[in-house]
């Protein structure tokens, strides 16, 4: 898509400040409406039976009891639904997640379901509820599953993208290969090599509402469903096509969103609500409490990852490769494909391979998590680098910057990269007061860098202006982190008019064209695009309206400033007309002026960010503390800035939580151990120190502002941050996170008895 590049000379008035959250007041005083705040007459609650063992086949489920219960309205298993797929397998997938079908794959898989009149009869429904399994082996770690005596989870599992195919099912679905040059060449060339292997745990997205819905579905087989949602589009196509409908008759809105980071861009028990409400004949509504939440939806991939660098003493790498093992939970995913595309993206390495396998356990399906894949990657590889670094005895800041990736260089995963910030942020952290300041006892410093790939992806978009020169923007991408800010700042600077005057609505998926689900920081780029073209397109419509109230041909106006003015010395004595003056005659010049735009919103700009991280390890406890954290990050250009300091830092926060607290922690029999905010810990604020943000633009040249996502990339690099810190604290390297105290105490007694 080729663009005008008007962010080149544009000098931005709305653009680029810090103006109040249109969303604030309803959030902090209560009124904002999220998933389980919407009700319908006659609803019912809903709830599911889950398994409680990791692996088991179902023998039989006899529901009578239950049904018997007053109350209980609706009762259904995986007979009520159907399989209506086509032979789709990611449907299919989707659909045994939802709800057995013969066989629990992990601790929380649901097997059956109620709606009641009430929470508590709905309770009591469930414990009626017979099941009788029998239990089968489980396999809940990444490298065990991929042995040859493994349980094994699907019989049509025949690992892709291995030659010859095999001709035996196995948990590993693929094997993803990419990279460049000859590696062997390289090593053999290199003075310094190093070779590790990491593990990485598995962890949740932390959102704090938990996934809720309420779902209708009438006699005449249209439906409504209400949802707390990543994208309300996505969950109707998948929701429809689940249950036999079309998509027209299944309207989705989509809520407040407390918090998802990816974790809300799959469907879980929405289907489950909607087949409720249609076997009972009333509205449903379904709320997870946190143990389901942890249990039963899509937390990241937990690890196993084998890294080589090779380099000369001049600090020019030679060759680089990585062996990346992840885990997508009972079903596949794409997630080690995503490692060998992300890990080694920061560098220009002329000889550099990735091998990534794609492995099924016993455990929830795996989905995003904000950079999903990167985060894990960037922990090994940037890990050795600075291995590498101290090797030579290089800065490993120097080292970065002297392998690191410009514009021209191909990226990993093949596309040559456009005008990049990668070297711009290395040099800011390399000049930035926090790498000279002083430390203290215990305490060093480490650097690390993330990459992510940013995406576009379908969008449509209205503008509609009130004839009180009011305007009203109804976009489809759900706002997850400050997009109707943006969008209203990207509205006003375009039609000249001020924030104030804008209001951005979420439109639901009967209001508007196809909108792609809001991830891979997609939100403000694409349906900024789109409100920019929208926009435009609405200015034409008032420039000819002006025509028609001078009586002057459209080509002698033009748009400058929220204004329409006349050019040319016949029409110079003209007074200008403003958008309010020009709304204000809609009515009599043609009706309501509006602006349409859909597009596919291609040319996202990648996202590179560089992290200092200060540690102080107690070495009588092992335990390790963020002291100071920086964050310098390229937003191609930044629409507002708070939110986009807000987005640099919640993403560092998470980032720490993985490297310092946060796993899925299971036992010997399978089942999650820490299936809640106190046993499975995320940072509070006492555990961090204040983020410091610096933000760098570098236009995205595909954009006409310029505009880059930037919600995913500061996740990629606290991981190795932090242990890069740590290793230089205290002298030794961790090579699992979380790095907590055992941990690091372990590896202290470690070093000590060997020395």
């Amino acid at each position: 898509m080729a663009h005008d590049q008007s962010y080149k000379d544009r000098k931005f008035e709305v653009v680029g400040n810090r103006f109040k959250r249109p969303d604030g007041v309803e959030k902090v005083t209560g009124k904002a409406r999220y998933g389980a705040d919407t009700f319908a007459p006659g609803q019912l609650v809903g709830r599911i039976l889950r398994s409680p063992h990791a692996h088991a086949k179902i023998k039989k489920i006899n529901t009578a009891k239950a049904e018997k219960l007053p109350g209980v309205k609706a009762i259904i298993t995986s007979k009520d639904l159907p399989d209506l797929t086509n032979g789709d397998i990611g449907l299919q997938n989707i659909l045994e997640n939802c709800m057995a079908r013969g066989r629990a794959l992990y601790d929380g898989h649901a097997v059956a379901a109620v709606a009641a009149v009430d929470e508590q009869t709905a309770r009591k429904a469930l414990k009626l509820i017979e099941v009788e399994y029998k239990v089968l082996p489980h396999v809940t770690d990444v490298d065990e599953a991929m042995k040859p005596d493994a349980p094994l989870l699907h019989d049509w599992i025949f690992t892709s993208g291995v030659d010859p195919k095999p001709t035996k099912p196995s948990n590993i679905a693929g094997r993803t290969e990419m990279g460049n040059g000859d590696v062997e060449a390289g090593f053999k060339d290199a003075d310094v090599i190093v070779e590790k292997s990491f593990k990485t745990g598995q962890t949740h997205q932390g959102y704090i509402e938990p996934h809720a819905c309420l779902a209708s579905v009438n006699p005449d087989g249209s439906a409504e469903l209400w949802v707390t949602t990543q994208g309300h589009f996505s969950f109707r196509n998948t929701c429809a096509a689940l249950l036999g409908l079309d998509f027209a008759a299944l309207k989705t809105t989509s809520s407040e969103i407390g918090g998802g980071f990816g974790g809300k861009t799959h469907v879980w028990g929405e289907p489950v609500a909607l087949a409720l409400s249609r076997k009972a004949n009333r509205p449903v509504k379904l709320v997870m409490n946190r143990d389901e939440v942890f249990r039963a939806t899509g937390p990241t991939s937990s690890t196993s990852i084998d890294v080589k660098i090779g380099a000369k003493k001049n600090g020019t790498i030679t060759a680089a490769s990585a062996e990346l093992r992840y885990q997508g939970g009972a079903f596949p995913g794409p997630w080690a494909m995503l490692g060998c595309m992300t890990g080694f993206a920061c560098y220009d390495i002329k000889n550099m391979k990735a091998v990534g396998w794609d492995v099924v356990v016993n455990r929830p399906k795996s989905t995003a998590y904000r950079a999903p894949s990167a985060p894990m990657a960037a922990f090994a590889i940037e890990s050795t680098m600075d291995m590498v670094a101290k090797e030579i005895g290089m800065d490993s800041v120097d080292f970065r910057l002297k392998n690191v990736a410009r514009e021209g260089t191909r990226a990993p995963y093949g596309p040559i990269y456009g005008p990049i910030g990668i070297e711009p942020t290395l040099e800011a952290v390399r000049d930035h007061p926090h790498m000279k300041a002083k430390l203290k006892k215990n305490q060093a410093r480490g650097v690390a860098c993330g990459f992510w790939f940013n995406i576009g992806g379908q969008t449509c978009t209205d503008l509609n202006i009130g004839t009180d020169g009011t305007v009203n923007l109804t976009v489809g991408t759900v706002d997850v982190g400050g997009a109707r800010a943006s969008l209203a700042m990207i509205a006003a600077e375009e039609l000249g008019v001020p924030y104030d005057r804008v209001r951005v609505n979420i439109g639901d998926s009967a209001s508007l064209g196809h909108n792609d689900t809001t991830e891979g920081s997609r939100g403000t780029f694409s349906s900024g695009m789109a409100t920019i073209f929208a926009a435009r397109d609405a200015i034409d419509v008032m420039k000819e309206r002006a025509a028609k109230m001078w009586d002057i041909p459209v080509e002698d106006i033009v748009w400058e400033n929220g204004v329409a003015r006349a050019t040319g010395k016949k029409h110079g004595n003209l007074p200008t007309l403003s958008l309010k003056e020009i709304a204000a005659k809609s009515h009599n010049t043609g009706g309501p002026i509006a602006g349409h735009n859909e597009i596919t919103a291609d040319g996202a700009g990648n996202g590179f960010a560089s992290h200092i991280c200060d540690v102080e390890v107690d070495p009588e406890t092992g335990a390790a503390r963020v002291v100071r954290y920086t964050v310098v990050q390229d937003a191609g250009k930044a629409i507002h800035l708070d939110y986009v300091e807000g987005q640099f830092q919640g993403a560092a926060a998470q980032g720490i939580g993985w490297a310092l607290n946060e796993e899925y922690i299971y036992g010997e029999d399978g089942r999650l151990q820490n299936a809640g905010f106190l046993d499975y810990r995320i940072p509070v604020c006492s555990d961090l120190p204040f983020i410091d943000t610096k933000i760098l633009e570098i236009p995205n040249p595909n954009h006409p502002y310029g505009i880059r996502g930037v919600g995913e990339t500061s996740i990629v690099p606290p991981l190795a941050a932090v242990s890069n810190a740590i290793a230089n604290a205290v002298g030794v390297r961790m090579t699992q996170v979380p790095m907590s105290p055992q941990r690091v105490l372990a590896a202290l007694d470690d070093l000590d008895n060997a020395s």
